[in-house]
């Protein structure tokens, strides 16, 4: 092997120069000229070494060394340009190679999505590799109505979070004074100039239906939110629903997602990496806080006391689960216990499994709101009737999202329900998909849109081309 990786560095030194200049005056040969080429080269000693073998070596050299290769000879530049060694490289990214796969063929068009997507072009891997190797990624701002999430794109996970509601109050309301502040606090957190890189922000999930107010009131928030990132000088604002960038944290672009935020649950059509408002978004009043609140009540039933709701929090994401079937899990002995810092040692019974039935039956908290699955389902049949894409199956995929998604069993249960209730024609094929990332869902699709090749290109709205369409209808 060393004698071998040695004869490479010879033909590196010997051939560069003469093949630099003369390649840069060559047209790219197409492939059947690169396969004939091949076949007819001579590489000297090389000539009995396998193709395969080649690229294990250019493997053990890596991606700087193999790129140099290129320049020796067009023998060379295609071997170094063979699709399978650059997803080799990118398979050992910190970034999972699925997430990757997904962006680069489903958004490095840009947002919003095609709708009618043509073919997927031939990619050059090796094209990907070096330009996401030059993108100088985004700041990540996911600001949820109950916990904002921020970060670097490059980072694996947020670097810090915040309680929104409790620090800033209603984001969700367009006052510009009080969006100003929450941007700046986020930056000073950070510690970094708002000036220095492009952001990509989570729309939140309100003003839903397709009224004429609400569209109003959809537009007025977003036109709050540009002007004031754009007052502080960031460069370039990329901003999309969180629903839609919860979808693309679970490598799709089109199907429902269902969003269980901190005051609500919200069940979102998606089309192509747009809401279909005219379909209809399904909204309970079921969440966290509700979850919370019920196994408190419990709680304080049994005599267990705490000091804060945080406590309560703890247990419910560390004890909690769904049912499968409700009635026979009220026969079975559920005990568990959960150590909780500074606090102790606490000991849940059927509270475990109660605290996530109330999304199945909302009665048992006296809350009168339709139950998960009924909205979901009602959300398909809309669907189903819309007749919006010759795919009869684009909303047959059901995303879950939120920090209370997680529950265990919640995706099972959910599916379950949902095969029973909906029509064959409409559950033929039906997937519930637990929650990719729980409450940092949309981050981490915002964190796909950050690291594309092609970021921040058309997918960033900037000052001077928010100014020129200022009196146009920013959709999303």
């Amino acid at each position: 092997m060393v004698n071998l990786l040695r004869k490479v560095w010879e033909s590196v030194s010997q051939r560069s120069a003469s093949a630099s200049s003369s390649s840069s005056s060559t047209n790219q040969p197409d492939r059947f000229d690169q396969m004939t080429y091949l076949l007819t080269s001579s590489t000297g000693d090389f000539d009995p070494i396998p193709l395969d073998i080649f690229i294990q070596i250019l493997k053990f050299l890596g991606p700087k060394e193999s790129a140099k290769l290129s320049s020796v000879c067009r023998f060379w530049k295609f071997i170094v340009a063979d699709n399978r060694l650059w997803i080799y490289f990118l398979q050992n990214q910190q970034e999972p190679w699925d997430s990757i796969f997904f962006a680069e063929t489903h958004l490095r068009s840009g947002y919003p999505l095609q709708m009618f997507p043509t073919q997927m072009p031939d990619l050059s891997f090796m094209h990907i590799y070096a330009q996401r190797a030059q993108v100088p990624g985004a700041i990540i701002i996911d600001g949820g109505s109950g916990y904002c999430k921020f970060g670097w794109s490059k980072y694996a996970s947020p670097s810090g979070r915040s309680a929104t509601f409790l620090e800033f109050g209603n984001i969700e309301s367009p006052m510009y004074s009080r969006l100003r502040h929450f941007f700046s606090t986020i930056y000073g957190r950070m510690q970094v100039k708002a000036n220095t890189q492009p952001i990509v922000l989570s729309l939140p999930i309100c003003h839903s239906d397709d009224t004429e107010s609400d569209i109003a009131a959809r537009k007025q928030l977003k036109e709050a939110i540009y002007t004031a990132l754009f007052d502080m000088n960031v460069p370039a604002v990329c901003a999309i629903n969180q629903a839609v960038l919860a979808l693309f944290a679970a490598r799709r672009t089109s199907g429902v997602v269902v969003n269980i935020g901190f005051n609500q649950t919200s069940v979102v059509p998606i089309l192509h990496g747009r809401v279909m408002h005219r379909v209809g978004v399904e909204v309970t009043g079921m969440g966290a806080l509700k979850l919370t609140g019920f196994l408190r009540e419990k709680m304080q039933q049994k005599n267990l006391h705490f000091d804060s709701l945080y406590t309560v929090r703890a247990l419910k994401e560390n004890l909690c689960y769904v049912a499968f079937d409700y009635e026979a899990e009220l026969r079975k002995d559920t005990e568990a216990s959960f150590q909780v810092a500074a606090e102790g040692w606490f000991t849940l019974s059927k509270e475990r499994f109660q605290t996530g039935e109330i999304l199945f039956q909302p009665r048992i908290a006296g809350v009168r709101t339709m139950s998960l699955h009924q909205a979901v389902a009602l959300c398909l049949d809309h669907c189903q009737d819309s007749e919006l894409s010759g795919d009869d199956n684009w909303f047959k995929t059901v995303v879950l999202s939120g920090g209370s998604a997680c529950l265990p069993g919640l995706a099972e249960r959910l599916e379950k329900e949902l095969l029973q209730s909906l029509p064959h024609s409409t559950s033929k094929g039906l997937k519930v998909i637990p929650s990719p990332y729980g409450a940092d869902s949309a981050w981490y699709g915002a964190k796909l849109i950050g690291n594309l090749s092609t970021f921040p290109g058309s997918c960033c709205v900037t000052k001077k081309q928010y100014r020129q369409r200022s009196r146009r209808n920013l959709r999303w």
